[in-house]
């Protein structure tokens, strides 16, 4: 038996808000949230885990909600696969959930903060894949300067974490590689083997689990697979059908060029040509006033026509 994987809708919420799961939660949460920094003595979590049959097979993970022992109110969220305006949402699941808080009459002295942690297995912000996984956003102007410490968003992209488990020095880093890889698992690994994570592993294994539990944890990961398989078949077939249109509009730019190129050329020997008829009518001419008092010979030598030439325009007189 190995353990359930947490990137999955069962998995996810079964070890991070079941019953059991509130020293797991507030662990997380103190490595994702405070860098490792044990502030979150105590939390409630607001949406307990519930009975996996009623569970939907969504890729998106939402509503394991907590409150701090401060009134902080923490949303954490797992994507599995990337989505349009993703980031945009998160904005507005925030921002509601901090608009909520105030019923009529109260004042705005009662909003409490809202942080947002969301775990994406794919790359949010791509350009930086060699950075830090962890990326925080807060209310700041230009230089910096804080207008509100209310709202903050935290978003931890998992393709981002190092393959070098001998790298992964920070509590956030491990709890990071656990999500990533625990569903892979069938041992604890030795840089998880610490009491940090031994209630995690505990609700994690999968010989908890009961017949109907196991096998919704398999048709979750199977699907997982599946939509993954799916995302990269789509990304290949893009990459070749862009491919195919690329060397079919190079085809056709080049072939739409060498018409171009034709045409131009066309028009440039025509100028050339119709150049080279002006200078030789201008010649006639000139052979024409030169021939009322100059012999054949003489006007042959001077214009350069041929004998035959200059012999015709002494006929056509």
């Amino acid at each position: 038996m190995g353990f359930v994987d947490p990137r999955t809708d069962f998995g996810f919420k079964r070890i991070f808000s079941s019953e059991r799961s509130k020293p797991v939660l507030r662990n997380f949460l103190n490595a994702i949230v405070y860098d490792g920094e044990a502030r979150i003595i105590d939390l409630e979590i607001i949406d307990p885990y519930q009975n996996p049959a009623l569970y939907s097979l969504k890729q998106s993970i939402l509503d394991i909600k907590a409150v701090l022992s401060d009134e902080t109110i923490v949303l954490i969220e797992m994507q599995i696969l990337p989505v349009e305006a993703f980031a945009e949402r998160i904005l507005y699941n925030t921002a509601k959930a901090y608009a909520s808080q105030l019923e009529r009459g109260q004042p705005y002295l009662s909003l409490k903060p809202v942080i947002s942690v969301t775990i994406a297995d794919f790359v949010l912000f791509p350009g930086d894949e060699g950075s830090v996984p962890i990326s925080r956003f807060k209310l700041r102007d230009a230089r910096g300067r804080c207008c509100s410490d209310h709202l903050e968003l935290i978003f931890a992209e998992l393709p981002k974490l190092s393959e070098r488990t001998e790298e992964l020095d920070k509590r956030s880093d491990l709890w990071l590689y656990f999500i990533q890889q625990a569903g892979k698992l069938n041992d604890v690994p030795a840089i998880l083997d610490n009491r940090e994570f031994d209630t995690a592993f505990e609700i994690a294994n999968e010989s908890q689990l009961s017949r109907e539990e196991y096998e919704l944890s398999e048709k979750q990961r199977l699907k997982l697979l599946d939509e993954q398989g799916r995302l990269s078949f789509a990304i290949k077939q893009g990459r070749k059908e862009g491919r195919e249109e690329g060397r079919a509009e190079g085809r056709a730019e080049g072939r739409s060029e060498g018409r171009e190129e034709g045409r131009e050329e066309g028009r440039e020997e025509g100028r050339e040509e119709g150049r080279e008829e002006g200078r030789a009518e201008e010649r006639l001419d000139v052979a024409r006033s030169m021939l009322t008092e100059l012999d054949v010979d003489a006007v042959c030598r001077i214009t350069g026509l041929a004998r035959e030439v200059v012999e015709r325009l002494v006929a056509e007189r």
